[in-house]
């Protein structure tokens, strides 16, 4: 009969580590923990009182102050299995796992799943011939000694190599071996390891050589269980699911990958998140579960490597929510296209005031524009006119509403012609508002074309020029025809902009009279 005797390396998260060998030994199994010394020192101390006289649980012998690429990551792992092979002699098998791992499969079938193939689970490729490695060094690895941590002291790590390589300190690994490369994570038969120990014994220069390697945690075992097992007994594969990505980060999963996850075929995952809680649980149950049947698709590495890839060109698996369809076309989008921007505005803030139609000012031009707090797609005018299509949702979706009225100037030509083309029915109020040459002159400095120190006759020479300009903006827009375009002046009647107002807004004509009758509505 299958026992397993997980090899548990850890770091942080005392409760989760707690609650995870409880549940990895509640059905007959052991664990050996290594928790890094660098942790706290009452993490420890809490862990070794929560499981005090915890029956299938032990310790490793030695605690190793663990770094990422070191010798140490290999030796917690060495300290922790010899403590095993002594401490339990019914363990059948020995999986290594970290804090991270979650079972993605029962207790009942991960048994059946090694009792039926009497193999050894660890991934081991020739390390100088296969593309194992993806980026950074590669025989460096090895050839150089290595005595300081990349991360910790970048500077003499990478000093050293440099020396090393100007003195031409190449050196050959141990005599008579390959050495193998793979994942750190591995589950292997009791034999075998019984077998590498023994083999460590009579061969002291094994460790010494690894022990000055980088990340010898991916070559140590791989390279040990190679020249102790017949190939034909080795999958080359890790019993853990685990993806990297094109930089050689491990992937991270989270409540949304719990389906995924169980139709892979592995009897582990890496990295969960400590932040996906409902997956642990539900993880969690699963390995104590009975009766349970999975069909396995395996799709999870191809189907990652799909999706980055169509990332990396460019393309994606679902469109951003700012290129889909925006608005549904029961939706009705009221566009108050005017010049004079006081004029615009005295009119929105009216809306706000004498009707339930939320209506914003100058979206695309002002920074504050009456609008709701819509997070960081609104920070930046930039960006609001890049995703307009998509604020424009958010902002109906903000408000709770199906009509929505925004300000645009009669420049935004192409603005006002894409969001017209949207699925919404788009109305278009033009405020036709006299431009005279008071207007004309601020206009000039408001625009940049003129300063305070710019010759009035310059100033008179541009004045004709902008004003055919802003007539042919005004014009422009007219000739668009849209199906819905409506003028407000200050010419007209107050009924004849009354009933403007009523045909864009869809109100009542007596709301739209106060409306067309607001105080000061085109004075300048």
């Amino acid at each position: 009969m299958v026992r397993i005797a997980f090899i548990l390396l850890a770091h942080k998260d005392p409760q989760g580590i707690v609650e995870q060998v409880r549940r990895l030994t509640a059905l007959g199994d052991y664990v050996i923990l290594h928790y890094d010394r660098n942790a706290p020192a009452q993490d420890y101390r809490m862990i070794r009182q929560a499981l005090a006289g915890q029956s299938g649980v032990a310790f490793a012998s030695r605690r190793y102050r663990c770094g990422w690429g070191e010798w140490s990551l290999v030796a917690a792992s060495l300290s922790a299995l010899r403590r095993a092979e002594q401490q339990f002699p019914q363990a059948t098998h020995f999986y290594l796992l970290s804090g991270d791992c979650m079972p993605i499969k029962s207790a009942d079938y991960a048994r059946v799943f090694l009792d039926r193939d009497d193999a050894d689970y660890i991934e081991s490729f020739d390390f100088f011939k296969s593309d194992w490695i993806k980026t950074g060094l590669r025989a460096e690895r090895l050839i150089y000694r290595h005595w300081f941590n990349e991360r910790r002291n970048a500077r003499l790590f990478y000093a050293g190599l440099r020396l090393q390589k100007a003195l031409r300190l190449e050196r050959a690994p141990p005599a008579g071996v390959q050495v193998m490369i793979g994942s750190q994570w591995w589950c292997l038969r009791r034999t075998t390891v019984e077998s590498m120990l023994a083999l460590l014994d009579r061969r002291p220069d094994l460790p010494r050589f690894f022990r000055t390697t980088w990340i010898p945690d991916e070559t140590f075992f791989q390279t040990l269980v190679a020249h102790v097992v017949p190939k034909e007994e080795i999958r080359r594969r890790s019993p853990t699911c685990l993806l990297f990505t094109d930089y050689g980060m491990p992937v991270t999963f989270y409540n949304d990958h719990y389906d995924l996850l169980i139709r892979q075929d592995y009897l582990f995952a890496r990295k969960i998140s400590h932040e996906a809680q409902d997956l642990r649980t539900r993880l969690g149950q699963l390995w104590q579960a009975e009766g349970i049947g999975f069909v396995i698709t395996n799709e999870a590495p191809a189907l990652f490597r799909f999706l980055t890839a169509r990332g990396r060109a460019g393309r994606r698996f679902a469109p951003r929510f700012w290129e889909d369809d925006q608005a549904a076309p029961h939706h009705v989008l009221c566009l108050i296209v005017a010049k004079k921007w006081h004029v615009a505005k005295r009119l929105t803030a009216a809306i706000r005031t004498q009707t339930d139609i939320p209506a914003v000012d100058y979206l695309f031009n002002e920074r504050e524009a009456a609008l709701p707090d819509l997070g960081g797609i609104a920070s930046t005018l930039s960006k609001r006119e890049r995703h307009r299509r998509a604020l424009v949702r958010l902002l109906m979706d903000a408000f709770g509403t199906r009509k929505l009225v925004l300000c645009l100037d009669p420049a935004a030509v192409p603005l006002i012609a894409d969001l017209a083309a949207d699925r919404a029915e788009t109305r278009i109020l033009f405020i036709d508002s006299p431009l005279d040459e008071a207007y004309l002159r601020g206009h000039l400095r408001r625009t940049g074309l003129a300063g305070d120190g710019t010759p009035d006759t310059v100033i008179r020479q541009l004045l004709p020029v902008v004003a055919r300009d802003l007539a042919h903006e005004a014009q422009h827009l007219r000739d668009m025809r849209f199906a819905r375009f409506d003028t407000l002046s200050a010419d007209a009647p107050a009924d004849a902009n009354a009933q403007a107002l009523a045909r864009f807004l869809d109100i009542a004509p007596t709301v739209a009279q106060d409306l067309a009758r607001t105080p000061h509505l085109f004075t300048d």
